[in-house]
């Protein structure tokens, strides 16, 4: 295969490799998952115990430290321990984003076999970390759900709709991905921005802090943020028992989709220079 040449940038061929690739993508993302643990003597099982002591951590130094409180929801004063497992939501989402982002400038260049000497459908590296992502997502919302449950002795039904809350947040974190998988290789600098990007959003988003809490002049930076919507709607079905707002949800995935879209062609037409930076 000719590095250099032309590669196809429609949703049809994207879809198309993402299906034909499925097994390849599945592998490497157990390799990596495991890759990740290797040498350590509970392995994988740390993948579980690693939420655990943060929600522990989370739980202690708001509701006994600082006693914190989030506020009252729909007329009844929250629990000691509501504030830790509302921030760990909070948590929740933005380690998924941030842990996709700062890795994504390193993907290509830490892969140069792929590039310079193997056929390798180079688009599904970004994919492969963010199901490693998911992975580590999927473990911490199962302590979260086994925490909430423990602490109030019930689970609201709508966390069912958990994963139609988190999607458009997984599309659209793919599509910059894409970008900054491409833009790693020709400014090397991206990586170690992008670190503090995240940070930023993680302050710039309700992770520690509710809505309303901001002053109202500077709302609209935070509504700005691609995780606040996905925070809240995701603490809505978790937290609070609510349904999702299917209308917010239908236009985020809509322009998560053109994000994706743009990431992926972005991707695709600056490939080619790859094997030259490299």
């Amino acid at each position: 295969m000719n590095p250099h040449a032309e590669q196809p940038i429609s949703p049809i061929a994207l879809m198309r490799s993402l299906v034909h690739n499925r097994q390849l993508i599945l592998q490497m993302t157990k390799r990596e998952v495991i890759g990740r643990y290797k040498g350590s003597a509970m392995g994988l099982l740390w993948s579980f115990l690693n939420p655990i002591f943060m929600l522990v951590v989370y739980t202690f130094v708001f509701s006994v430290v600082f006693k914190t409180r989030w506020g009252v929801v729909d007329g009844v004063e929250e629990s000691k321990t509501q504030f830790a497992v509302v921030l760990f939501v909070g948590m929740v989402v933005h380690g998924l984003f941030a842990e996709v982002l700062n890795r994504a400038p390193m993907l290509i260049t830490s892969n140069t076999n792929y590039v310079k000497k193997v056929i390798f459908p180079l688009e599904i590296l970004p994919v492969i970390g963010l199901a490693a992502a998911l992975f580590h997502t999927l473990m911490s919302l199962m302590v979260l759900l086994i925490a909430f449950d423990i602490f109030n002795h019930y689970l609201h039904w709508t966390i069912i709709f958990i994963p139609l809350v988190l999607l458009p947040l997984v599309i659209i974190t793919i599509g910059f991905a894409w970008i900054l998988a491409s833009l790693g290789v020709f400014l090397r600098d991206v990586g170690q921005t992008v670190g503090i990007f995240t940070t930023v959003m993680m302050f710039m988003s309700p992770v520690f802090f509710p809505i309303t809490a901001m002053p109202e002049e500077y709302r609209p930076i935070i509504m700005a943020n691609p995780l606040t919507f996905i925070i809240e709607q995701a603490r809505e079905v978790l937290i609070f028992g609510h349904l999702p707002d299917w209308q917010g949800i239908g236009i985020y995935t809509v322009i998560a989709t053109i994000v994706a879209w743009v990431g992926f062609v972005w991707f695709q037409k600056t490939r080619k220079g790859f094997a030259d930076v490299l």
